[in-house]
C-alpha cells in the first residue's frame, strides 16, 4: 500500500466536517436496521460519518455509503 499524506486543505476540510459535527451532534439520526450499537450517522455527499454522541464526540467510522455498512459496522 502507497503511504497517504493529507494536504493542510484537506486535514481543514476534515475538521470543518467534524467540527459542524461536534456543534450541533444531534443532527444524525440511527440506523437500527444497519445496527443496533449506540451510533447516530450523518450523511456528507456520498458518505455518512458514523458517530457516537459522546464527550469527546467519538467517530466510529467515515464510509461511502454504497459500501456494506451493516457488514462493516459488525467488524468494528
Amino acid at each position: 500500500m502507497k503511504p497517504v499524506e493529507l494536504t493542510p486543505e484537506a486535514i481543514g476540510d476534515l475538521q470543518e466536517i467534524f467540527s459542524q459535527l461536534a456543534e450541533m451532534p444531534g443532527m444524525g439520526h440511527r440506523r437500527e436496521d444497519l445496527t443496533k450499537q449506540n451510533v447516530l450517522f450523518w450523511p456528507v455527499h456520498s458518505y455518512l460519518v458514523i458517530y457516537r454522541d459522546s464527550t469527546p464526540l467519538l467517530i466510529v467510522a467515515v464510509l461511502h455509503g454504497k459500501r456494506n455498512i451493516k457488514k462493516l459496522l459488525k467488524q468494528r
